[in-house]
């Protein structure tokens, strides 16, 4: 354990995802010395992200460097009523893509390498004290910043007194390697109050074969694990998923759908991705959002260190965004979902204008 004075590390990272990665390459650009830590020796293994990119991500970040291979663009969204009738739905230019998301994170890992960024794989963040208005944190030594991109029960946020996030998606994903849907040009979204209350169940065709998933709202109190199986029995042949199938790796972890949390960022200690809450209440998509956040949040405490720009606590408030529109959706959502509305109205342009702005419009509202 280091308690050194003297400052060999500007900036500490904890966590190794999208929000974490865009912060540390954004400020090691800037010359800044970071050190991020990963409790993971795998940054591919174990993930909760479906790793579905959004074409401004896609485009307009570091992201767009993904090789091909590792990326399968998708230009329709198919909704599904609980009756299993669907309305499919696109707009003029726009696309997802789908993704190798373990072989994602690995390559990410290797830009961070590349770009001079100290990634120490393996490496949990135990602890952090405040010391004459440095982060004295464990194993590291003192450092002016200390950035939590931990994840939705993030252990910065607890250890520097920081918001936390309140109220939780719970959602599993299976994946069938080499399998392929009948219809793979369409990410499918099953709305069913039965199997995924407050939110949604989804399949899509992935560079490397199948993933299917499911989220309902978490509640502590009473608790339910996700009836995946149930889902899929039930939506499968809709949705064109081969029977028989046998999933391979499965993905499960809670998403925060309450907006950003209050207290972000206080004295040398700030929240990005889902530790902050950056995730959208609506679709729980949340790299790009993350991404930009955390990139902003990078380039304002590399602005402060080197040049005495404004406080980067401030600066990571003002970037992080409000999702208005969405929380007000999801606040409907969870209040009014009901099967039947679906079922009569999905053809209906109302509907069809709702989930036109979930999915392809204003993804900053």
């Amino acid at each position: 354990m280091s308690h050194s004075t003297h400052l060999d590390v500007d900036l500490v990272i904890v966590g190794a995802s999208f929000a974490g990665a865009a912060c540390a390459l954004a400020a090691v650009q800037r010359g800044l010395r970071v050190v991020v830590l990963e409790r993971k020796r795998d940054p591919g293994a174990k993930l909760h992200t479906t790793g579905i990119i959004v074409k401004e991500a896609a485009e307009q970040t570091l992201l767009n460097r993904l090789p091909p291979s590792m990326t399968r663009r998708i230009e329709q969204v198919r909704l599904y009523a609980p009756s299993l009738k669907q309305v499919a739905l696109a707009a003029p230019g726009y696309y997802f893509l789908t993704t190798d998301t373990p072989s994602v994170m690995r390559w990410l890992a290797d830009e961070l390498r590349a770009h001079g960024v100290d990634l120490r794989l393996g490496c949990a963040f135990t602890d952090a004290r405040p010391v004459d208005g440095r982060w004295d944190v464990d194993g590291v030594g003192r450092v002016r910043y200390l950035v939590g991109a931990d994840g939705a029960r993030s252990r910065v946020a607890q250890r520097c007194g920081l918001g936390q996030v309140r109220q939780f998606l719970y959602g599993v994903e299976y994946e069938f390697p080499g399998a392929r849907l009948a219809q793979p040009d369409a990410l499918h979204c099953f709305i069913s109050k039965r199997y995924a209350p407050g939110y949604i169940g989804w399949i899509a065709q992935s560079p490397t074969g199948i993933q299917a998933g499911l989220a309902l709202r978490h509640d502590p109190e009473h608790a339910r694990v996700p009836d995946i199986e149930g889902f899929l029995l039930r939506v499968g042949h809709a949705g064109g998923l081969p029977r028989h199938l046998k999933p391979g790796a499965t993905r499960a972890g809670l998403i925060p759908c309450s907006g950003p949390v209050l207290d972000m960022a206080r004295d040398g200690a700030i929240l990005v991705g889902d530790a902050a809450g950056i995730v959208s209440p609506v679709t729980a998509g949340g790299i790009h959002s993350a991404w930009e956040h955390g990139w902003a949040v990078g380039c304002a405490i590399a602005a402060h260190v080197r040049d005495g720009g404004p406080q980067p606590e401030a600066v990571a408030v003002e970037a992080a965004p409000r999702f208005r529109t969405k929380r007000a959706l999801r606040w409907a959502y969870d209040r009014l979902q009901f099967d039947w509305p679906f079922d009569l109205l999905l053809h209906s342009p109302p509907l069809r204008w709702a989930a036109e702005q979930v999915y392809f419009h204003k993804r900053r509202a």
